[in-house]
C-alpha cells in the first residue's frame, strides 16, 4: 500500500494536474485566448530554459543511487535536478494563478503541486533541493513572462 500511495504521490498526481491545467487554459474567454495561450507557453518555455542553465552549474546525485536502493517512482537517466516533474506541476499551478487569479483553484493546484515534490523526494528519485530547484525554475519562468501581473491578486 504504502509503495502504491508513493508511485501515486510521485508520478500519477501529475495527471489530473495537466488535465485541469488543460482545462483552465480551454475555457479561458475566447477574446483573451491567444495571449493567454501565448503567455502560457512562452512561460513554460521560460522555466525549461531557467531549469536546464540551472542544471549545468549543479550535479547531484539521486539519493537511491547514493543509498543503493531502488527508486520508488520513475525518473530519467540523469542526475535530476532540477526535479522534472516539480517544474512541470509548478508551473502549471504557476500559470493558472496568473491567468485566472483563482484563489481556491490555485491554492488546490498548489497543494497537489506540494505532493508530487514530496512523494518525489519520499521516492528517493529527488532531493528537497532538487524538487526546490523545480519550483524556483518554475517561478522564476512565469514571473518573468507575466511580470507585475503574477503578483497582483486581479486578472
Amino acid at each position: 500500500m504504502r509503495d502504491f500511495l508513493l508511485r501515486f504521490l510521485a508520478d500519477y498526481l501529475i495527471i489530473p494536474i495537466v488535465l485541469v491545467g488543460a482545462v483552465v487554459l480551454l475555457r479561458v474567454p475566447k477574446k483573451q485566448r491567444y495571449q493567454i495561450w501565448a503567455r502560457a507557453v512562452v512561460a513554460g518555455l521560460s522555466a525549461l530554459l531557467f531549469a536546464k542553465i540551472i542544471s549545468l552549474f549543479y550535479q547531484g546525485q539521486r539519493p537511491f543511487e547514493a543509498l543503493g536502493l531502488q527508486p520508488g517512482a520513475s525518473f530519467l537517466p540523469n542526475p535530476g535536478f532540477p526535479s522534472d516533474h516539480t517544474l512541470l506541476v509548478f508551473t502549471i499551478t504557476f500559470i493558472v494563478w496568473a491567468s485566472t487569479k483563482n484563489k481556491r483553484l490555485s491554492a488546490t493546484l498548489l497543494v497537489l503541486s506540494t505532493l508530487v515534490a514530496v512523494g518525489r523526494v519520499l521516492a528517493l528519485v529527488h532531493t528537497p533541493a532538487d524538487v526546490i530547484g523545480g519550483i524556483v525554475c518554475a517561478f522564476l519562468g512565469v514571473a518573468c513572462v507575466y511580470g507585475r501581473n503574477f503578483f497582483t491578486t486581479r486578472p
